[in-house]
């Protein structure tokens, strides 16, 4: 197992080894994917999707597919609901996590 320190700026350093194996170098995206407790690192491609939404998506596909009668329009009532409810949630993606993060 290769390990990295997390520094005071919630930064760590990819070592070399998982940098070759993965082709990436200065400037490249990385990606993660979260399994239970562990994050698997990989290289962020435009293609790359997280398992669990592939699954899910494939889901509603099929289902879809299957049970076209069960698609109703979203009701105008649940619009304003849904925007009531989520007018003070702002989420700055660049801001730092501070404590503890279930996934």
């Amino acid at each position: 197992m290769l390990r990295s320190k997390i520094t005071s700026k919630s930064q760590t350093t990819v070592p070399r080894g998982v940098r070759q194996a993965l082709g990436v170098g200065p400037g490249d995206e990385l990606g993660y994917i979260i399994k239970g407790n562990r994050a698997v690192l990989v290289k962020a491609t435009d293609e790359a999707q997280d398992e669990v939404l592939d699954a899910f998506l494939d889901l509603l596909e099929r289902d879809i597919g299957e049970h076209p009668e069960r698609i109703r329009a979203i009701s105008p009532e649940l619009v304003t609901r849904i925007a009531e409810l989520t007018a003070h949630d702002r989420v700055d993606l660049d801001e730092p996590i501070h404590g503890p993060v279930s996934l």
